[in-house]
């Protein structure tokens, strides 16, 4: 069973790790630690028999919500745990008083694309070569 809870610190650590699993420019510890337990910030972490499986997070400014992570070890995609980190983190965000979200995604990451607009995102914009690693454009994608 999949449990949705805000991150803690002692969760920094399998993060990382699961950023290095998914991304080729990953977010350190550190990135995590300075990010992750601020007032304007929303992190979510996704824990299946006491292990992080997956995480989200948002930083808030004023009423919009940037959505920074969303990502899920690659042992337990496919099971709608990005689905249930992405509803909780939109119902926090309601809760915060975020009137709109925005993210990016690498446009060849056919499966987030279509988690986001089956929630309500709309494509907004691309950002030319946005990723490094290799260099990629990417999807801005909005919802309000």
């Amino acid at each position: 069973m999949i449990r949705i809870r805000r991150m803690e610190p002692r969760d920094i650590c399998a993060a990382a790790d699961i950023e290095k699993e998914n991304f080729s420019r990953p977010w350190s510890r550190e990135s995590f630690d300075s990010s992750a337990f601020r007032k304007d910030t929303v992190y979510l972490a996704a824990e299946k028999d006491g292990c992080l499986v997956g995480y989200a997070g948002m930083w808030i400014s004023l009423d919009e919500g940037e959505i920074t992570n969303v990502s899920v070890a690659q042992q337990e995609q496919g099971q709608g745990i990005g689905r249930m980190l992405m509803e909780q983190l939109l119902t926090e965000a309601e809760t915060a008083g975020v009137a709109s979200c925005v993210l990016e995604v690498r446009k060849s990451n056919v499966r987030a694309i279509a988690l986001y607009e089956s929630m309500g995102f709309q494509r907004a914009g691309t950002r030319r070569n946005f990723y490094e690693a290799p260099v990629e454009d990417g999807i801005v994608m909005s919802r309000k």
